[in-house]
């Protein structure tokens, strides 16, 4: 008993320790917005089977932040209307031309990472920096990457929030909302705007690589048990914050990217989800 005691309060006093240092604190404000726009805008991406465009935005992310990097500019400042740029690309490619959804998304993610890697290898090559952008780095956010991310994320909830009806109707069935008059290639352009906003905001953290999978797991998960629109992108909201808040305190103790630590998070959870669902469907 004793022994438990003392186990728990030593998990209490480190967890406790954990949040007096001031990167962590700037670390979880920042990533807990980051992951709620990550886990509205993934419902509607995974419904619409367009979940992989965060993965296409962040090797764009990518390429943008070496060019940063390499000319020692601002890698926000860089990032954002490059991605943004790379949003509006993709949707006028697959609606415009014969090059369809994921063929998009491949040829510019791959050009832009090519890229990056490139303008990487010869003026610096694959520093500590990169390194962070790839793969997340919690010590990377400044007090300035913080309230750039507050202010980002902040309007992308709001938005989301106040075009919350029409993005339900352009999600579950965009014929339907065009032929009552839904601007749904305007909705369309502002989903997309706003996984780039967010993609560029959350590369801080998750890193350029992982990002995607903050947009993609949580709406996944929650829909191995919720059924209503509603429902998932509550579930998804909890789960998203709950799994970044326990990845970025296992990043933190074992010193590892936080990236990772949370897409493993986002993993477990998934696995429990699903089990949880199988069963209650066998149980029906």
């Amino acid at each position: 008993m004793r022994a438990a005691e003392q186990l728990t309060g030593e998990f209490m006093e480190t967890i406790s320790s954990l949040f007096s240092y001031s990167f962590m604190n700037r670390a979880l404000f920042a990533g807990v917005l980051v992951a709620l726009c990550a886990a509205l805008l993934g419902v509607t991406l995974v419904l619409k089977r367009y979940s992989m465009i965060g993965d296409g935005l962040s090797h764009v992310g990518f390429g943008a932040l070496s060019l940063a990097l390499a000319f020692n500019a601002a890698p926000l400042a860089v990032a954002v209307p490059a991605v943004l740029l790379a949003a509006f690309l993709l949707l006028r490619l697959s609606e415009k031309s014969k090059i369809k959804g994921d063929a998009a998304i491949a040829l510019i993610s791959s050009s832009s990472l090519a890229a990056g890697v490139i303008v990487t290898s010869l003026v610096s090559g694959m520093n500590m920096d990169v390194y962070g952008f790839m793969f997340g780095s919690i010590l990377s956010m400044t007090r300035g990457d913080v309230f750039f991310c507050t202010a980002l994320s902040i309007a992308v909830l709001v938005i989301f929030v106040l075009f919350y009806n029409r993005i339900f109707s352009v999600t579950f069935d965009e014929a339907f909302a065009r032929a009552t008059g839904t601007k749904t290639g305007l909705y369309n352009t502002l989903i997309a705007l706003l996984t780039a906003v967010t993609v560029v905001v959350g590369m801080r953290i998750m890193g350029t690589l992982l990002i995607s999978s903050l947009i993609i797991f949580p709406a996944s998960t929650s829909m191995r048990i919720c059924k209503s629109f509603k429902s998932v992108i509550v579930c998804s909201a909890i789960v998203s914050v709950v799994c970044f808040i326990i990845g970025l305190t296992v990043s933190f103790l074992l010193s590892i990217p936080a990236g990772a630590s949370v897409v493993a998070a986002n993993a477990v959870f998934f696995g429990i989800f699903t089990l949880i669902g199988r069963l209650s469907f066998r149980s029906e």
